[in-house]
């Protein structure tokens, strides 16, 4: 069979209805999907040990030869082994295979094969337990580079290479799409060669050349398309004009004098309002940098001129805090500040899209329920959106498309999650970036220790001593909910080893400190049970706040001057940034506790880093070189393209070429209509269908 790329896999030999379903799981559907589905790791096979020799440490080939027929034994329902001992001239290796009962007829006794996994020693016997195995003279997936694919339940890693390697012969109709110049500069393999070659590469030389190809590739078309984004926004006409008013005016409104940042970020977003073009600025700041009140300042001068200002928030605790923080800000200033979330009563949400309509709402929080159906602004000028890295550029546009059809709304964009500035301009390609790089005088610094298990009891105590002088503490923990026989506190969770939400307050309550009132909160209560866990704990009544990460965007308690956070190297760093936060938003000596029981040496140190600064951007790059761009923004899209290969942390040097090449040909060919570039626009087209309006 002649296999091209749009020959679907369900013409390949072994690839039934169930498999294709699972395949399709992963976006794979025809041969050319394959292709693109490129490895996430590599194994190196190549060498081959005799067994006196394979090294004890990670897993190895081995080539022996079957000295018996395997024994099939049945130790009890839903368990079955399969033994077999296999030899070479240096000794004996002992085979065991769990619930695989087929190997029985699969491994001969007098063939020679060569085993991959793991040897352990059990007294002077040499294991493998589960070993990959095919016959020294068929050999495909040893003593090679072995690709490692992201997979779904139902689909191995050897079924996967085998599809892919049935595949590969596609690879040499690639088309080359990227510019002959451009690869000549840059000195890029061409496209058949990388294909093969990131798939099944002939070394480690010949795998660098053909990751370095296909990386320039997704940036280089990232950054073109993002060219064509931000040309889009500064030729996209008029935008509704902010006039200017005296600064001072705002400023007396406010209870605080703000940093110099603070009000650099003031200008810089009311010169954009008042420039006649729509504003798209990302103003990053760190926990606490005051965000808020360039918000505030913003939407006061919306109000002021006679439009509407609207603030989406990612949760509704998040937006009902923004509502009675603005309210009490600005309502002495005459601005009617409103809220729309969803589990408001529905009268009360009819009400509010009412005064909307009509005008009489000059600045609104809300949440997702902003965007839906029914909600209609009288002048929407401004919208502000909370957190960016939780929001989509089709949600944004979404609500964009609110401000009626005259004139587009200026769109600030604010995000705690400190993003290294290169990647800040590459991920918002189409918005201006602003930071507020100084915190405000009066933010108590958090001291942040790093400890395991065994000091529990001291910990408790220190929660203790906290509460006695009348402090209040935040405890997080990974999950929501456990099974019923779960760990009593400083064990570890059974099920899952983490400490879930629900039991262990339930444990604390009663057998740490049942003098003490102990409340929790997380994302599956009703609104109506997290308004009133979060109320109770900020007004004093609680004193221990037992808690998901549902707490790690915006809530403000400056009372709270402890977070203890459990499992904590389960989280991110720039997660467990922001959980620091959360403390030290009053005048007392604040404290994070990071525990853990991680044997792993990388995450203790990660966890180190955290504990010796405070620098959000320096967070960020560890946590970019630790986890990768798609972790570090979790698993929500931009509307971007989402990168394959590219590590935007690793491979800064490459980007920046990309963005040249990317520069210089648009300088050239500004709308890429010559014929040598249509491939260059085909595949930004294609790259960027999500994304709105991209070429209009």
């Amino acid at each position: 069979m002649e296999i091209t790329r749009s020959t679907p896999l369900t013409q390949f030999p072994g690839v039934g209805e169930a498999r294709a379903k699972r395949l399709e799981k992963l976006g794979l559907t025809a041969a050319g999907d394959l292709l693109c589905w490129y490895p996430r790791d590599y194994e190196d096979r190549r060498r081959v040990y005799t067994i006196r020799e394979a090294p004890l440490e990670g897993r190895v080939c081995v080539a022996a030869m079957a000295a018996e027929h395997p024994r099939l034994s049945r130790i009890r329902t839903g368990l079955e082994l399969v033994q077999v001992k296999v030899v070479d001239h240096t000794g004996a290796l002992h085979l065991t295979f769990f619930n695989q009962s087929y190997m029985e007829r699969a491994i001969r006794a007098g063939e020679e094969y060569i085993f991959y996994g793991a040897v352990e020693e059990q007294g002077r016997r040499r294991t493998m337990v589960n070993p990959v195995f095919e016959r020294t003279d068929r050999q495909s997936f040893t003593g090679c580079i072995m690709p490692i694919y992201r997979l779904t339940a139902g689909i191995s890693n050897h079924l996967l290479a085998s599809l892919t390697r049935q595949a590969l012969p596609c690879a040499a109709g690639a088309a080359e799409t990227l510019p002959q110049h451009i690869r000549q500069e840059y000195q890029l393999a061409a496209a058949e060669f990388s294909i093969k070659n990131i798939h099944f590469p002939e070394s480690e030389e010949a795998l660098a050349l053909a990751r370095r190809r296909l990386a320039f590739e997704e940036l280089f078309y990232l950054a073109v398309g993002l060219c064509f984004l931000k040309e889009r926004r500064d030729q996209g006409g008029a935008g509704r004009t902010v006039p200017l008013r005296p600064k001072e005016e705002f400023l007396a409104l406010l209870p605080f004098s703000p940093t110099g940042a603070q009000s650099r970020v003031m200008d810089e977003t009311a010169a954009d309002m008042a420039s006649g073009r729509p504003m798209n600025r990302l103003v990053q700041g760190d926990v606490g940098s005051g965000k808020t009140a360039v918000a505030a300042y913003a939407g006061w001068l919306c109000a002021r001129s006679g439009h509407q200002a609207a603030l989406m928030a990612p949760t509704e605790v998040l937006a009902e805090q923004h509502f009675r923080s603005l309210s009490a800000l600005l309502s002495p200033a005459g601005v009617r500040v409103g809220l729309l979330t969803g589990s408001m009563p529905a009268a009360e949400k009819r009400r509010t899209r009412a005064a909307l309509a009509a005008g009489e709402i000059d600045f609104v929080a809300g949440t997702h329920a902003l965007i839906s159906d029914g909600v209609e602004f009288a002048a929407l000028a401004l919208i502000v959106a909370d957190e960016q890295h939780r929001f989509g550029v089709a949600q944004r546009a979404a609500l964009a498309a609110k401000g009626g059809e005259s004139l587009p709304p200026h769109v600030l964009v604010m995000s705690a999650t400190p993003i290294p500035r290169t990647l800040a301009l590459m991920i918002y390609g189409d918005l201006d970036v602003s930071v507020i790089d100084q915190l405000p005088p009066g933010r108590t610094p958090v001291s942040t220790y790093v400890v395991r298990e065994d000091k529990r009891q001291r910990m408790y105590h220190f929660v203790r001593q906290q509460v006695s002088e009348g402090r209040q503490v935040y405890i997080i923990c990974p999950a929501v909910e456990e099974n019923p026989d779960a760990a009593l506190p400083g064990e570890e969770s059974p099920a899952l080893n983490l400490k879930a939400v629900k039991t262990y307050a339930e444990k604390l309550q009663r057998e740490v400190f049942p003098d003490l009132r102990v409340d929790v909160l997380h994302g599956r209560m009703r609104p109506r049970e997290k308004e009133a866990a979060m109320s109770a704990f900020a007004s004093g009544q609680t004193q221990v706040l037992v808690s998901t990460t549902v707490v790690e965007v915006g809530v403000d308690v400056p009372n709270a001057s402890l977070i203890i956070i459990e499992n904590a190297d389960r989280f991110g760093l720039s997660q467990l940034h922001q959980l620091r936060g959360r403390v030290g938003r009053g005048s007392h000596p604040s404290h994070c506790v990071l525990i853990t029981s991680t044997r792993s040496r990388e995450a203790m140190e990660r966890l180190h880093t955290l504990a010796s600064t405070t620098d959000g951007f320096r967070i960020a790059e560890e946590d970019l070189k630790a986890r990768g761009p798609g972790d570090f923004f979790g698993s929500r899209q931009h509307g971007l393209p989402q990168m394959k290969l590219a590590d935007l942390s690793g491979d800064m040097r490459l980007l920046s070429q990309a963005q040249q090449a990317a520069r210089t040909l648009l300088e050239q060919d500004p709308q890429l209509t010559r014929p040598e570039n249509r491939p260059v626009l085909e595949r930004v087209r294609q790259l960027f269908a999500d994304t709105p309006d991209i070429f209009n």
